[in-house]
């Protein structure tokens, strides 16, 4: 319901710079106040209050434009064409308030996955008419202030004087009070897949070296004091505040560059291969620039206000997204066990040229038809609903490194995988197999073949695809998280749903919410995932910050569930195999995997029972405990149930984790297993050390319960029946 009933006042803007007409915003709970104003240059600014402190300072607004050659050639060097240049690419002075709207927005939605049955969307809105007069532009900033945070965006109506342009570069700034504490990882176009590193503001510069870690197929450095969102930060006082976007439509990822001595952040996008930052046509709207903003960490894992910037639901039947347990190869060849490869044979392969019905086995390759049939039975066995097979079809043989742009074509099987066969088997087992894309990177070949991988799909039964983007953006010189790439990856997740498919991609944009809008998008990878802890190494702490960043904007396919830690390759697990258990809880996502090979979970059948109980869908969750790189604790409600799952990961320093179970209703009893770290575990010489107790709790018990570095525990806690 829209109504024009907020708080609206025009004042004089004490801050430096800012004349004329200011107008204020309050949140609908009134803790959050927004300041608009303009300066005596025409700019516009904002500021952020929480709690009646500064929490954003007065920052600036606006966009960069790029000028036609011509326009630049005509100008230059005339003194009123250097004025006029300035004018036609500035999108960030000049600006006259021509008018200004409010509004206030209150409903509750259900999504069709998600971490609670219901989500409250509850704002107040203040929309602002900017004229250039000189130009005779005009733009719309909108405002939404909720509850938890702000977000706002750049609208750009139907005109005359700005229909197709390009932006040089978005000037938002976020500037912060203070040498605030970030959670932080290199800026980068074309990777997230870093470890994070916690300092100061100030330190970024000189600890950038080290944090950008080399190795990675492909990255894209831009600045020694860039950084991605989602950015976590947190003041000497004790105020989170998260930086990130929603909503990224139409145009490229956002990054953040630091002012170190001044500690401002601006925006700086992700440029195409000609190094514009995107290509716009009136009417059109920038994505929302997110700023969430407690005094309880635990408050900021549990906002709802990246998805709340995101349109509603588009898929009118989704009765097909469910949400998705599964096993599968992947780890095989991950921990150098098997290969994707079918044959070592060819230097390299054309496909339609390269005959593989005469060729050699490698012996090592991981999807066979024997070794699926494996995991089908794995899977049926212990209550999975698919199996993800990767490898299975031709062309891995030299896909990697070689920018090729005909690598793949998603539908023809090497000689050993009966793909009609093992669909069949497994569909006589209750189990679905999982589709797996790679495409090297070369989005062009995928869009000339996507019809007819989905097609394929239909035909035999797969309802999951796992998308992959290994490799250089091709053509080259563009990057992943372009504007033109973006695309691509909505492209693939409408088309998907017009075949009744869900979508997990990997190495794709990180999200900002578009899950909501396309709730076919059941999981990204877009991060630095269990897979690094085969060949690159993961912080012990990792899991503890990815909540507050990474998972902002939707659900990770993080593929928990690791039990042996040393691994074929020579690498070392970085975690307690309780804390492997409670990620299913704290990382969340619909779709998890129980990622380690059989045999390993056969060895710790006791253990493994959490991982086939754990819920995927919730009607409830509450977060217990929180602290960026050092605990999360979370209690999520199975969706239907009257089951809890709880889960604890923990950082770099043991602790005990003391928790109530004032959550669970009154009047009744439950049976709560605990699958935690014994007391001498530890994730170096003891990860597989843990205990497993069951005791009978009401919501007025407490329990303390040790948590190991690189540790944690988890709970299964169900009523009992009287």
């Amino acid at each position: 319901m829209m109504k024009k009933s907020i708080f609206l006042l025009f004042v004089v803007l004490c801050c430096t710079g800012i004349v004329a007409q200011g107008q204020q915003l309050k949140s609908p709970n009134g803790r959050f106040e927004l300041a608009f104003g303009l300066t005596k240059e025409g700019t516009p600014t904002y500021g952020l209050k929480f709690k009646n402190k500064v929490v954003i300072k007065t920052s600036n607004l606006g966009l960069e434009l790029k000028l036609k050659p011509d326009e630049e050639l005509h100008l230059k060097g005339q003194t009123d064409g250097e004025i006029q240049l300035k004018n036609k690419s500035s999108l960030y002075s000049n600006f006259e308030i021509s008018d200004s709207k409010t509004s206030t927005f209150d409903e509750t939605w259900q999504p069709v996955w998600g971490e609670t049955k219901n989500v409250k969307n509850h704002y107040n809105e203040l929309a602002v008419t900017l004229n250039q007069k000189q130009t005779e532009r005009q733009i719309v900033i909108r405002f939404r202030l909720f509850d938890d945070g702000l977000g706002f965006r750049y609208e750009f109506p139907r005109q005359k004087n700005l229909n197709y342009f390009t932006i040089k570069e978005e000037r938002s700034q976020f500037a912060m009070t203070g040498d605030h504490t970030a959670y932080w990882i290199p800026g980068d176009y074309d990777t997230q897949e870093y470890n994070y590193t916690t300092s100061k503001l100030s330190e970024i510069r000189s600890l950038m070296g080290s944090a950008y870690e080399g190795g990675n197929v492909s990255q894209t450095s831009f600045s020694p004091t860039g950084v991605q969102t989602s950015l976590m930060l947190k003041t000497n006082d004790g105020v989170y505040i998260n930086l990130h976007e929603a909503s990224c439509l139409n145009y490229s990822t956002m990054h953040l560059n630091l002012d170190d001595k001044n500690f401002v952040f601006e925006s700086w996008l992700t440029p195409d291969s000609h190094g514009d930052k995107g290509k716009m046509q009136a009417p059109a709207t920038s994505p929302w620039r997110t700023i969430i903003v407690s005094d309880d960490a635990r408050e900021i894992l549990a906002s709802k206000m990246t998805y709340n910037l995101n349109e509603p639901n588009k898929i009118q039947n989704t009765s097909w997204i469910r949400p998705t347990k599964y096993v599968g190869v992947w780890w095989e060849m991950i921990s150098g066990k098997r290969s994707w490869s079918y044959t070592n044979e060819f230097p390299s392969v054309q496909l339609g040229i390269t005959d593989f019905s005469k060729a050699k086995p490698n012996g090592t390759h991981g999807a066979t038809t024997a070794n699926v049939k494996k995991y089908i039975d794995f899977a049926a066995k212990h209550g999975f609903d698919g199996v993800l097979v990767e490898g299975w079809n031709i062309g891995w043989e030299d896909w990697f490194g070689n920018d090729k742009d005909y690598v793949f074509d998603f539908v023809t099987p090497y000689p050993d995988f009966d793909l009609k066969g093992l669909n069949e088997y497994a569909h006589s087992k209750g189990v679905k197999l999982i589709m797996h894309h790679e495409t090297s990177g070369s989005i062009r070949n995928y869009e000339r073949h996507i019809d007819t991988a989905y097609r394929l799909m239909n035909q035999f039964g797969y309802d999951a695809v796992k998308s992959g983007y290994v490799g250089n953006i091709l053509p080259l010189g563009d990057h992943h998280y372009s504007q033109w790439t973006n695309n691509h990856f909505q492209y693939a997740v409408e088309k998907a749903a017009s075949y009744q498919i869900m979508v997990n991609q990997h190495e794709a944009v990180r999200p900002t919410g578009l899950a909501r809008t396309w709730p076919n998008l059941i999981g990204n990878e877009s991060a630095r995932g269990t897979e690094y802890h085969a060949f690159g190494g993961i912080k012990p702490n990792h899991v503890t910050i990815l909540p507050f960043t990474r998972l902002i904007g939707g659900p990770m396919d993080y593929t928990p569930g690791i039990f042996e830690m040393n691994l074929t390759n020579g690498a070392h697990v970085n975690s307690t195999l309780a804390n492997q258990l409670a990620l299913y809880v704290t990382m969340y996502s619909p779709l998890q995997m129980a990622a380690d090979f059989p045999e390993n979970y056969d060895r710790f059948p006791d253990a493994f029972q959490f991982i086939k109980d754990v819920g995927l869908d919730w009607d409830d969750s509450k977060y217990l405990e929180a602290e960026p790189g050092q605990y999360i604790t979370v209690a999520r409600k199975e969706k239907n149930t009257e089951k809890w799952f709880l889960g604890s990961v923990n950082g770099n320093v043991s602790r005990a984790s003391k928790i109530k179970f004032d959550f669970l209703d009154e009047g009744k009893t439950y049976l709560a297993t605990i699958y935690g770290d014994a007391a001498d575990a530890n994730y170096k010489t003891k990860p597989q050390a843990y205990t497993i107790k069951t005791i009978r709790v009401t919501k007025k018990d407490t329990i303390v319960q040790h948590c190991a570095e690189g540790g944690g525990y988890a709970i299964s806690i169900i009523p009992i029946n009287k």
